[in-house]
């Protein structure tokens, strides 16, 4: 049976293995590591890169912390013990080329232990996601992504990608927009074993899951990065942030759940771009490239 220190030293050598590969593609930039400490139990690593050749700001932040859960966070998971233990790798990516997309990507594992004396068993669950935020929308770039996330998917359970894919299309949804918040990807929750599914085999999953992000993103931007582009591209692209920056502080669960819990500040919003802005009412001029993608922010488009 997996235990959670394999699950934590595991999502460390993940964040590592990503890290290598994003300073490699860069060609400049290197993360800064801060290593913290959480007051109630536990702490991580925070890894940030900023100002390179392509990425302008990201975070590929590991954490395992464990202690008291709040009772509003006990209601809100649905669970009656008070001590918890949370592991995961978080990533968000902003480059600094419009046409280069935003990524984000999450592996994590939570455990309760049993209570009553260790007579019931404890409760887990693994969960995470990964999806992709265009500022211009390019078809065979949302088909590749789609198609790598469907073969991982596929290669582990024949319905995960269908499930998943729907899960993503609901949860990042933008509510007071309208919109997704990009062309989706994968997304699930409370993933436990079952007569078909072993926690080794889900574990798994969780893993190959955040090995897909390197080739998968990596040719993403290679296939983008020394495209030209205007200022008014550049401009849509801080626009579109700006949606990215309100989905995050009005909808996400990670960042809720870290200020619930007393996590890392620093670590919880270093998903925030660094530049994003709100134009008033600002409007996509009808026929162009801007308004195309802003109609293909729906749910249910079907990429593979």
């Amino acid at each position: 049976m997996i235990n959670k220190e394999q699950i934590a030293a595991d999502y460390q050598q993940i964040q590592d293995e990503i890290c290598a590969a994003l300073e490699l593609t860069d060609g400049q930039a290197k993360f800064e590591e801060e290593k913290w400490e959480r007051e109630g139990g536990g702490g991580g690593r925070t890894r940030i890169i900023q100002n390179g050749n392509i990425f302008e700001k990201g975070g590929v932040n590991f954490s395992a912390v464990h202690g008291q859960l709040p009772d509003n966070m006990k209601k809100a998971l649905q669970v009656e013990s008070d001590d918890f233990f949370a592991t995961g790798v978080s990533i968000v990516i902003h480059p600094n080329h419009p046409m280069v997309p935003i990524i984000h990507m999450n592996i994590r594992y939570f455990e309760m232990p049993s209570t009553m004396g260790g007579l019931d068993k404890p409760v887990r669950w693994f969960g995470g996601g990964i999806d992709l935020t265009p500022h211009y929308v390019i078809d065979e770039d949302a088909k590749f992504f789609h198609g790598n996330l469907k073969a991982v998917c596929d290669s582990y359970y024949h319905d995960f990608y269908h499930r998943f894919k729907l899960w993503a299309d609901d949860y990042f949804y933008i509510k007071h927009r309208n919109e997704t918040r990009g062309i989706g990807g994968i997304f699930y929750d409370r993933l436990t074993a079952n007569d078909e599914l072993s926690w080794e085999n889900i574990f798994d999953f969780s893993k190959a899951l955040g090995r897909s992000f390197i080739p998968t993103y990596i040719e993403l931007v290679n296939r983008n990065r020394d495209k030209a582009f205007t200022d008014e591209q550049q401009l849509w692209q801080y626009q579109r942030r700006s949606r990215y920056t309100e989905f995050n502080l009005v909808y996400d669960a990670g960042t809720k759940f870290g200020l619930e819990t007393n996590g890392r500040i620093e670590s919880i919003l270093m998903s925030l771009p660094p530049t994003a802005k709100w134009v008033y009412n600002h409007q996509a001029t009808p026929g162009s490239e801007e308004e195309r993608t802003l109609s293909l922010l729906k749910k249910g488009i079907n990429w593979v």
